[in-house]
């Protein structure tokens, strides 16, 4: 009698979460943002990009001169090294590998001073859009948002929305 009992209370909380399970995942929404997306589609980030670009042109032509002034001393150095006395050739030898070592460090400098502003200006984009992201979260419902996944289901990829609306704001 127990047994028929336990079995019979054991059926109808099995119903019961049945028909609670699809009404509680029902409930659930979820959504995925993709910022590779953003960065590379975003009307600001396409901004942010032109502007480096020109704050940077500049010195990376600078860098571009000085690098192949480089590159031709060396083979002028080359060509001539087997002519020159060996006072002179210790002499330009030692001048190269110091003009060498300041190119290398005003390279180093030019790329730290590149990706700090890369960042700065990607972390505004970033702001922008998860300002964008949380706005559609809250007005469509979500429960959460995803940034990264290893596999989304195209139909919870709300990037197109997040994309339309920043790239409609000025």
């Amino acid at each position: 009698m127990n047994f028929l009992r336990n079995t019979q209370w054991a059926v109808l909380l099995l119903g019961a979460s049945a028909l609670w399970a699809p009404a509680q995942a029902d409930e659930f929404k979820a959504g995925f943002v993709n910022t590779d997306r953003i960065f590379r589609e975003a009307s600001s980030a396409k901004a942010a990009q032109a502007k480096l670009e020109q704050e940077f042109s500049k010195r990376e032509k600078e860098l571009v001169d000085l690098g192949n002034t480089l590159k031709s001393l060396s083979e002028k150095f080359e060509r001539e090294a087997p002519t020159l006395a060996e006072s002179q050739r210790a002499s330009r030898q030692k001048q190269l590998v110091e003009q060498d070592r300041d190119f290398q460090r005003k390279r180093r400098e030019f790329q730290e001073d590149l990706n700090s502003r890369k960042n700065e200006e990607l972390q505004q984009v970033l702001e922008r859009a998860n300002r964008v992201v949380k706005q559609v979260a809250e007005s469509e419902k979500y429960d959460v948002i995803f940034q990264e996944a290893v596999y989304i289901n195209p139909k919870n990829d709300i990037t197109d929305k997040v994309l339309k609306i920043l790239n409609s704001a000025k």
